[in-house]
């Protein structure tokens, strides 16, 4: 019988692999340029000087992956989703941060300066990367879907407070949740498109993207959109998953060549593979190249 647990921290591993991977590569829109310069990109590689990421290194994480590890450490500590203890881990990266600081962060931190909790300090981002970072509470509460979406929409209106992005982070929930308990990642992506999403015209999002499954990936991505926003991005992950749903690993390699934010696009669809292929999801050397992977691995194996 598969273990949903594995499959969860399969996917939890593969999501965070997926930030590290794009870090060379973050915010490049010219797929001509990461060909020509960066590729091949089957390892994890340091950014470039003129990068908003110059800071890092080879295994390090973008400012998404960053939040996501607060996000895995708060799960680890509460035993689940809390968003004060989320807000306030969340609060103290900032505080003194030496990476890249987005547009939503900064409207955050504004509001948040203003007074205003986790239940209405977001910004109204229409960023897919609210709702990227959602793989430690997949793993934490995989065998509890509506807490599980509920955690995923409220970790994401925390900073993105903007309905599209709100859907999409229940819509991301509710497909890992379908790959980890046995779907296939196209069957994910249907159970999840046959719940009810009041903003986000979810179907039609999903359906772009699946309309582009055999096309390949740096052509559709340029088609469907390459930056942050999500009327883009949320197809560009659905035509990945869809292209190369059994493939984890080359998945990720060609977002990564796909250019734009690959890095939130790369969160989610590592996600949703890792999930649905399980341990052996990705080479070992790219989480074991994770600068953190140590405190990965430690924190992980403090989730029951």
């Amino acid at each position: 019988m598969r273990d949903s647990r594995d499959a969860a921290l399969a996917g939890t591993l593969t999501s965070l692999a997926a930030d590290a991977l794009a870090l060379g590569a973050h915010w490049i829109y010219d797929s001509g340029r990461i060909a020509r310069e960066i590729a091949p990109v089957n390892r994890l590689l340091a950014p470039p000087p003129d990068s908003y990421h110059k800071r890092r290194a080879a295994g390090d994480f973008t400012h998404y992956g960053d939040q996501t590890f607060v996000l895995l450490e708060s799960v680890a500590a509460s035993g689940g989703f809390d968003p004060d203890d989320f807000f306030r881990r969340w609060r103290a990266l900032f505080a003194d941060y030496d990476g890249y600081v987005d547009g939503a962060t900064r409207g955050t931190l504004g509001r948040i300066e203003f007074g205003e909790g986790p239940a209405t300090s977001g910004a109204n981002s229409h960023d897919l990367a609210g709702a990227a970072r959602i793989a430690p509470l997949v793993l934490a509460l995989r065998d509890d879907l509506p807490a599980l979406v509920e955690a995923a929409r409220a970790q994401t209106r925390m900073t993105h407070n903007n309905p599209k992005v709100v859907d999409a982070a229940g819509f991301f929930a509710r497909a890992a949740h379908a790959a980890l308990h046995g779907a296939a990642p196209t069957d994910a992506l249907a159970r999840a498109a046959e719940a009810d999403y009041a903003a986000a015209p979810v179907a039609q999002w999903v359906d772009a993207g699946l309309a582009l499954a055999d096309t390949d990936s740096v052509t559709a991505i340029a088609t469907l959109g390459q930056s942050c926003a999500i009327e883009g991005a949320f197809p560009g992950v659905v035509q990945l998953i869809a292209r190369h749903g059994a493939e984890p690993a080359a998945a990720l390699e060609h977002n990564v060549l796909s250019g734009g934010d690959s890095a939130a696009r790369g969160l989610l669809v590592g996600l949703v593979l890792g999930c649905a292929a399980g341990p052996d999801a990705l080479p070992e050397a790219w989480i074991q190249g994770l600068t953190r992977a140590r405190a990965i691995r430690e924190l992980t194996a403090a989730i029951p």
